[in-house]
C-alpha cells in the first residue's frame, strides 16, 4: 500500500467533520477539530485533525500543516494544564504499517503518567462517554484560559 493513496471522503474523521458521526469535542476553529479518542491510551488522550482533507502528513499541503501544528501545541498545553501529566506524547502515523488506522491526517496528544500502564494504540477498551465528556470539558476550559 502506497503512502500516497486516494483520500476517502467517507473515513470516520471526515464524517465527524461533516457532523455525520458524533465526537466528544475539545476545541474547534476554522483550521482544526480536536476531540477525545474513543479508545484512549491514557486519560486525556486527544486527537487533533485538520479540517482540510489529507491522508497523512506526507500528502498534506504545507499551509494546512502549519495551521495544524500550532493548534496541536495549543491543545497539548490544554491537556498539560488539565491533567498535569509527567510527560506528553505527541505523535502522528503515516501508513498502515506505521500504525495509521484512519486515513485522515491526525495527531495524538497522549498524557503519560509514570505510575500508569500504557495501552497500545487502538488496542484498549472504549472509554465511558461520560468520562470522555468530563475530560473534554477540563481540557476545553484549560485551552480557553490560555487566551485570557
Amino acid at each position: 500500500m502506497s503512502l500516497h493513496g486516494t483520500y476517502d471522503p467517507d473515513n470516520i474523521f471526515a464524517k465527524i467533520l461533516r457532523g455525520e458521526m458524533p465526537s466528544c469535542k475539545v476545541y474547534e476553529d476554522e483550521h482544526v477539530l480536536a476531540f477525545m479518542d474513543l479508545f484512549p491510551q491514557a486519560p486525556g488522550h486527544t486527537l487533533v485533525i485538520p479540517k482540510k482533507a489529507g491522508r497523512n502528513l506526507l500528502d498534506t499541503d504545507d499551509a494546512v500543516l502549519e495551521n495544524a501544528i500550532v493548534r496541536v501545541k495549543k491543545v497539548a498545553l490544554g491537556v498539560e494544564k488539565a491533567f498535569s501529566p509527567d510527560g506528553l506524547i505527541i505523535t502522528q502515523f503515516n501508513g498502515e504499517p506505521a500504525g495509521q488506522s484512519v486515513f485522515h491526517l491526525h495527531f495524538h496528544i497522549i498524557p503519560r503518567f509514570a505510575d500508569q500502564p500504557f495501552d497500545r494504540h487502538g488496542r484498549g477498551k472504549p472509554a465511558d462517554k461520560e468520562v470522555l465528556h468530563a475530560q473534554a470539558a477540563q481540557i476545553a476550559e484549560a485551552i480557553k484560559a490560555q487566551s485570557t
